[in-house]
């Protein structure tokens, strides 16, 4: 039953963190998509309805009763499953990719569900289905991870697919981390990354032609009117904003229709542009913040469950963040991934919204149970 008295448990540190991010990701959908013609177009229009309703969003799991939400999150997961494998054969087709799932006038991307409910799954699996004791954690052998392991592979095989590297990339690194911190063998992980780095030359020949460009593009090579064209436009956004930016809506690459993907992908271009360096650090401060206050949480959790759940809804938002911001640089190649509570896209932003509730709700039951 839901007690108002909830409320006065809120992290404040998070709550406000996350209402900074949302109102200033607000501002630069509405800036990245802004012309004289219309005003408020119909993206920030989405996003404005998006964040509203992914403020509610973030308290209803705030607090929903934490073990309903790993019980139905374990049971939701295998459904999403389905419905990925079934997005690759039936799915919606957008730019060349099948990531969306429509159901009449609604359509989201399942791949951005499972980032939601691979925590809750892995928690319910090792703390309820194979239970396993705190102190017990550095005598957990192979055997046991045997079957999240081979979900954790369906997941990326079916997420690399659609074709979605990025998420496919931030979903296997999430759970690589996650296992990690409930305590497999750390000479598995090494070996796994060896086995990854050995089999590199394989692994490149079964890349698409696009994603082998875009490492190429990385280290240097390809035309800037086409193959970099995307990376050199986005430097320029970033480099010409300089200190203190050149102002709100009078970001020319982004005004004159230069830099690609802005509301999405590149947005964080947008800010550079026209807050400068000082709008960059702010954006890395208020995401270290963030950041950090989890990490804090998260360290002082005695409850395994939770602190697998905590860490792993942290993951897919810190990565994302490092990814995006690192593609958008020039420092890790361009993989197609908005950044959190900034870009443009309601699933994106409503997945984000309930996992930083559910990281909430863990925050209050330190104090209020």
């Amino acid at each position: 039953m839901f007690k108002y008295k909830y409320f006065y448990y809120f992290d404040k540190t998070i709550t406000f963190t996350i209402l900074a991010l949302l109102v200033l990701g607000l501002i630069f959908v509405f800036s990245s998509t802004y012309t004289q013609e219309a005003p408020i177009s119909i993206f920030f229009k989405k996003q404005l309805f998006g964040a509203i309703t992914g403020i509610f969003i973030y308290i209803f799991f705030s607090v929903k009763n934490i073990e309903a939400t790993k019980r139905y999150g374990f049971a939701a997961f295998f459904l999403t499953l389905i419905i990925l494998a079934y997005t690759i054969l039936k799915g919606f087709v957008a730019m060349g990719a099948k990531r969306w799932f429509s159901i009449y006038f609604f359509k989201f991307q399942p791949s951005e569900l499972t980032k939601f409910l691979f925590p809750l799954f892995i928690a319910y699996y090792f703390c309820e289905l194979k239970p396993i004791k705190i102190d017990a954690l550095n005598r957990i052998v192979i055997k046991n991870f045997l079957f999240p392991l081979s979900i954790l592979f369906i997941i990326f095989i079916l997420i690399l697919k659609q074709p979605d590297l990025g998420t496919a990339l931030i979903i296997l690194l999430s759970g690589i981390i996650l296992f990690w911190v409930i305590g497999i063998n750390k000479k598995f992980i090494i070996f796994s990354f060896i086995i990854v780095f050995i089999s590199a030359p394989f692994l490149w020949t079964k890349l698409k032609p696009y994603q082998k460009q875009r490492i190429l593009v990385l280290l240097g090579e390809g035309n800037i009117r086409k193959e970099r064209y995307q990376l050199e436009q986005s430097k320029i956004a970033i480099g010409s904003g300089g200190i203190f930016g050149k102002g709100l809506l009078k970001g020319t690459q982004n005004k004159l229709a230069f830099l690609p993907e802005a509301r999405t992908d590149f947005i964080f271009s947008v800010i550079c542009e026209e807050l400068g360096f000082f709008g960059a650090i702010l954006i890395f401060i208020l995401f270290s913040i963030l950041f950090f206050k989890i990490i804090v949480i998260a360290s002082q959790l005695s409850n395994l469950a939770e602190q697998i759940i905590a860490i792993g809804l942290m993951l897919h938002i810190l990565l994302s963040v490092c990814i995006n911001i690192g593609m958008v640089t020039g420092i890790l190649p361009i993989v197609g991934i908005p950044l959190p509570l900034f870009s443009y896209g309601v699933t994106n932003l409503w997945i984000t919204m309930a996992s930083l509730g559910v990281i909430n709700n863990i925050s209050i039951r330190r104090f209020y149970y």
